[in-house]
């Protein structure tokens, strides 16, 4: 087996961060259009916006889920740096597969989630009225 060294690792630092950036405002944009989506639907309940908020809600835990995996994986990046510091290099190569299959699996969980968004607009896109395009 390869050793590790302790750039190997940190390569990984950056990446995640700005992939955890990304969620963060994606997360933020959820909120703000449900805020505003919720308001609408209190004032005047349809069918659409439920849907729309049902949609969100899913959407917002799929966000809330790759976050966390990849907060966990960006923990165990340190964790196997540490190890690699302190010569436990068997150890440090097992932190550093599963932190890795942590970003594997939020990096999925972000692809389905961006399926699911480009679905939903492009039935938002087809409910357009011809009033509604003439605006």
């Amino acid at each position: 087996m390869e050793e590790l060294t302790l750039t190997t690792p940190s390569i990984l630092f950056s990446a995640i961060s700005l992939i955890m950036l990304a969620y963060t405002n994606r997360f933020l944009a959820y909120a703000q259009v449900i805020r505003n989506l919720k308001g609408e639907h209190e004032n005047r309940p349809s069918a659409m916006t439920k849907l729309q908020l049902d949609n969100l809600r899913k959407r917002l835990y799929m966000a809330r889920s790759m976050q966390i995996y990849g907060v966990i994986s960006l923990l165990l990046c340190v964790v196997c740096t540490f190890f690699i510091y302190v010569g436990l290099q068997t150890l440090a190569v097992y932190t550093f597969g599963v932190a890795l299959l942590l970003l594997v699996i939020s990096l999925g969980i972000s692809v389905k989630e961006i399926l699911i968004s480009v679905k939903a607009l492009e039935f938002r896109l087809d409910n357009v009225t011809p009033e509604e395009e003439k605006k």
